[in-house]
């Protein structure tokens, strides 16, 4: 019988434990953040073990409760958190991942532009939760300056495990025969070429080809992408298309080094983006006609991006998950 030991934190993260567990089979890989492992492979079983009314996913057999360790440090050793990115994160869908993250027991690094107090707020609140924090202000458009976001995270956190690709921006309703060349570059540079380059970078960090342990990456899309958003702007929608695309090709391309990637397509989200696309009262004014009768909060999207990124979604990438109320 071969044996088999799991590390990791009931959902929630509040309280930290591990669980040891024997298994019979030796035969499917389990690479995923969130937890750590000695011996063999096993096989997943699909019981689901409540401890300390915490649910935990287990596969069968004899369980017994061990100290939360770090097996490759030996017994008695701290087992390190993992290490979560979140750019654009000093508010709205980003601020509500990274505090979500944090409470699922996610060292956090959160990017910001222009916002630095928010941003220390933020890593305030996951500090008092008894994880790391570090801000690192970057403009995920500049190429320069996002390898220099990676490498500062690198010394202050540690090794990567996990990537929200949340930065992005809209801009004034408008036609596309009425966008001038400044807007259109601007839009493409912050939307597409900056989670092109935070998904290379990641790569670089998290795959096994690069002598990384894998990871997770979540790119956030918006279901602007399949609407298309005709006579407000077709250039945001067509940008999110473009991430839709990127993370179903990315997902091929490193599937087998450990890897998972996914996008999330928020609907109409009740965030001061629109107030920065010129329509304060957007959520107000739409939110009534929407299938749900209302707009979403960025702590229902958060959820579905902290699961993507933790281990529950094991299985799951090259996925499109639309959190739109049924828009």
């Amino acid at each position: 019988m071969d044996r088999l030991a799991w590390w990791g934190e009931p959902h929630g993260g509040d309280q930290a434990f591990a669980v040891m567990i024997f298994a019979f089979h030796a035969s499917t890989p389990l690479l995923d953040r969130g937890f750590r492992r000695t011996g063999s492979d096993a096989t997943l079983g699909g019981i689901i073990f409540h401890f300390l009314q915490k649910p935990f996913i287990m596969t069968s057999l004899a369980v017994t409760s061990v100290p939360h360790t770090d097996p490759a440090a030996g017994l008695g050793a701290p087992a390190a958190a993992p290490v979560l990115l979140v750019t654009g994160a000093s508010r709205g869908i980003g601020a509500a991942t990274v505090r979500l993250a944090a409470r699922a027991g996610w060292d956090v690094a959160i990017n910001y532009v222009r916002d630095a107090a928010a941003a220390e707020a933020l890593a305030c609140e996951v500090r008092s939760l008894g994880r790391r924090a570090l801000t690192v202000q970057a403009d995920v458009a500049e190429e320069a300056q996002v390898v220099d976001m990676f490498e500062q995270v690198d010394r202050g956190l540690g090794r990567l495990g996990g990537l929200v690709n949340n930065a992005g921006i809209v801009d004034r309703n408008a036609r596309l025969d009425e966008m001038d060349g400044t807007r259109l570059q601007r839009m493409v540079a912050v939307n597409l070429l900056g989670s092109l380059y935070c998904a290379r970078e990641a790569v670089r960090r998290m795959s096994t080809r690069h002598g990384g342990q894998g990871g997770s990456i979540v790119n956030i899309s918006s279901v602007a992408a399949r609407l298309g958003s005709p006579g407000t702007y077709v250039d945001y929608a067509a940008s999110k298309a473009a991430i839709d695309t990127l993370s179903v090709g990315l997902s091929r391309e490193v599937a087998g080094e450990g890897i998972r990637v996914n996008a999330l397509r928020p609907g109409i989200i009740d965030t001061d983006i629109h107030a920065s696309g010129g329509q304060p009262d957007r959520v107000a004014r739409v939110g009534p006609t929407l299938p749900m009768g209302r707009a979403g909060r960025a702590e229902e999207v958060a959820q579905a991006i902290v699961w993507l990124l933790g281990p529950q979604s094991s299985y799951t990438s090259g996925a499109i998950l639309d959190v739109s109320g049924a828009r």
